[in-house]
């Protein structure tokens, strides 16, 4: 009896080539399906931007004084200005300003406000303060920006001595 020892070749045969780029193809497709087109998902993201208006002054508590070093002789008003404090603000609103008023009714001594240099719109003339607010800056627009608050107290001889304490209110409105 004859021992016939076959031994295979190593090499590929036609076969198992095309057995393995048939696998690679369907591997392939199967891959397009799973991240291609037929996978795929999507949703919608909305940004809402609602209308913003902030304001900060400058400087917290301001002290005003009429002494007899700030008087000429003779003369019956007595003045007193500040500018230590801005007006910092920012809006993304159309058609706006800026107005001011006091707390206080019935004030003893006369208080006027002015911007100075504003960065943005224009200053109204300056006003003196009451508890019905008063236009202080005008056609602000969608900005932000600053200025220099001018602030004049005045009294007159006849008033006598005493003080006011305003709470001063900023407001950013339609115009």
């Amino acid at each position: 009896m004859w021992n016939v020892r076959t031994t295979r070749s190593k090499r590929p045969t036609q076969g198992f080539r095309k057995r393995s780029l048939v696998l690679i193809l369907a591997l392939n497709a199967i891959s397009y399906v799973c991240h291609g087109q037929l996978g795929s998902d999507s949703h919608l993201v909305t940004v809402l931007v609602q209308e913003i208006t902030v304001m900060q002054t400058s400087v917290g508590n301001i002290n005003m004084q009429i002494t007899a070093l700030d008087i000429v002789a003779g003369q019956d008003v007595m003045t007193t200005t500040d500018q230590s404090s801005n007006l910092l603000w920012g809006t993304n609103g159309s058609n706006r300003k800026i107005t001011l008023g006091t707390n206080l009714t019935g004030s003893l001594f006369t208080l006027k406000a002015q911007a100075i240099d504003p960065s943005q719109g224009t200053a109204a003339p300056e006003v003196t303060l009451s508890s019905t607010p008063s236009d202080f800056m005008l056609n602000i627009g969608r900005t932000s920006g600053f200025c220099t608050i001018k602030y004049t107290g005045t009294a007159s001889a006849e008033q006598g001595v005493g003080s006011d304490s305003h709470l001063i209110t900023f407001t950013i409105q339609s115009q």
